[in-house]
């Protein structure tokens, strides 16, 4: 059996799990609410204050997807009581991240500022040169993240751009050609 999916999903008291037809599985909390769609090969059992994600057989295919909905749903649970955070970090001379209302405005040494509106279900707070992104929906953060950081990736020579929170560049070293001149 798949180490993953064999693990329990523990459940807090304060969150409601509803499992529906279809295995639509819906998750609310103190947070906010989440509904997802799951497989139909998958059994959802609830066992007091745990859920528990069996496989019909050994598959290859029911082995991949019994560890992804057992983590799936986990990630669900743990949106609504606590929430997911990515932090990215806006490097270079003259780069900088302002919120302007709930939009986040970010100053990326083009010709104009780019603003990137916050979709349903996400907030930006900034923290100096510190950008984060917090919302219920684990994917939808790290969609949202990855996105802005696409808007000026980091480059190796200077290592201006946008990064993850302590993600390495690798530096290179640059022109070698007027040395000792």
């Amino acid at each position: 059996m798949s180490r993953i999916g064999r693990q329990p999903v523990p459940v807090a008291s304060n969150v409601e799990v509803t499992l529906g037809d279809g295995n639509l599985v819906t998750v609310k909390g103190p947070k906010g609410q989440l509904q997802r769609q799951f497989p139909l090969t998958m059994t959802f059992t609830r066992e007091d204050d745990r859920i528990v994600v069996t496989r019909p057989n050994d598959e290859g295919k029911q082995r991949a997807l019994h560890g992804l909905s057992r983590t799936l749903l986990n990630n669900m649970v743990t949106g609504v009581t606590t929430g997911f955070t990515k932090t990215l970090e806006v490097q270079g001379v003259g780069y900088r991240a302002q919120l302007q209302g709930s939009n986040l405005q970010l100053a990326l040494g083009f010709s104009h500022p780019v603003i990137v509106p916050p979709p349903d279900g996400i907030s930006f707070a900034i923290e100096g040169p510190r950008v984060h992104i917090q919302g219920i929906d684990r994917e939808q953060v790290g969609q949202v993240a990855a996105n802005i950081r696409k808007l000026r990736p980091p480059e190796p020579y200077k290592g201006k751009g946008i990064r993850y929170q302590g993600e390495r560049v690798r530096r290179k070293a640059g022109k070698a050609g007027k040395v000792g001149k």
